[in-house]
């Protein structure tokens, strides 16, 4: 009896945080069709700038015409003169939960300070249940850091699925009122090259290093009908590691992924690759604007020809030890 309770407990939880997450979405609608007359057109658009041809052997368009930016398609020069003329601002999230922060942090805010939107006024917030424990980093010009604390779950499933309404929950309360723009980053990464305003767009992806050649039924979506993020097909397969645009869009795109997670939870369901299988949904529904090519999130144990920079890597991975079984 004590599980059969526990479970219409945990029912019940879920239930009750459903509506009061679609009640306080459908207030953000109501508020969002009032237009802010101080917001203006946040967006830039460079993209007939872009040398399409540059790179023979890569997809570097679309179907839908959206871009996927490679070394050698842009001018750098011109992306950074236009960005800091409009005064464009990006906020980045990352996450550093439990033992990735004495791992991760360190290195991924360093080599950020390094290549991430020189020029740029950027915010880091920092997600940790363990504030004390951030490493105090000499900022540079423009750059500053707030840290939030964050409830550490049980799985690391978890941390990774409800960091989607962490993220909605900030940009309402906080990010869209300092920045135009924001990226969320996993923290097992690091920065090696540029990673500059020519990655800035309405609604931007993440092509996955691991799958941009394979085949589409090769692909790992959620192939479960009872998921709310089955796919039987896409276009690419994304990675959560790294998603971004104006704030408006990233927060469309958590909610859209929380509410997924909440509803499968309710029917004791969850996606295959967790809050990455949901965003992947999102973008096969909504079509993002830009991508990035795998050279913005690489996996250096791959030998590419392709990649002819590594802007940001992924980090050796420690699961066995990082991560509470």
């Amino acid at each position: 009896m004590s599980r059969l309770r526990e479970k219409s407990v945990g029912i019940f939880c879920c239930l009750v945080l459903l509506v009061v997450s679609f009640t306080s979405l459908y207030l953000r609608y109501v508020a969002s069709l009032v237009p802010v007359a101080s917001e203006g057109n946040l967006s830039i658009n460079l993209d007939d700038t872009l040398n399409f041809g540059a790179r023979q052997v890569v997809e570097t368009r679309t179907s839908w015409k959206a871009p996927i930016i490679w070394e050698g398609m842009f001018d750098p020069k011109l992306y950074d003169q236009k960005h800091i003329q409009k005064k464009s601002s990006v906020g980045l999230t990352v996450f550093a939960v439990g033992r990735y922060l004495d791992a991760y942090l360190k290195t991924f805010l360093t080599s950020a300070e390094q290549h991430f939107m020189l020029g740029l006024q950027v915010t880091y917030y920092v997600f940790t249940d363990q504030p004390d424990k951030v490493p105090h980093l000499e900022l540079g010009p423009q750059r500053s850091l707030k840290v939030i604390q964050v409830e550490k779950h049980s799985r690391w499933q978890d941390i990774s699925m409800m960091r989607m309404k962490t993220i909605s929950d900030t940009i309402e309360s906080e990010i869209r009122h300092h920045c135009n723009y924001v990226f969320c980053f996993d923290v097992d990464q690091e920065f090696k090259g540029r990673f500059g305003s020519e990655a800035l767009g309405d609604s931007v992806a993440q092509i996955h290093a691991g799958f941009y050649k394979a085949p589409q039924q090769s692909l790992t979506y959620d192939r479960n009908p009872k998921s709310k993020a089955f796919m039987e097909c896409g276009d690419y397969y994304y990675h959560a590691a790294l998603f971004g645009g104006l704030c408006e869009h990233v927060k469309n795109l958590a909610d859209y992924c929380f509410l997924g997670i909440m509803e499968d939870k309710l029917n004791n369901v969850e996606a295959l690759w967790h809050d990455e299988s949901h965003l992947n949904k999102y973008f096969w529904l909504h079509k993002p604007t830009r991508l990035l090519s795998p050279e913005y999130c690489w996996d250096q144990n791959n030998i590419d020809n392709d990649i002819h920079i590594a802007r940001l890597i992924w980090a050796e991975k420690h699961y066995d030890t990082l991560r509470d079984q």
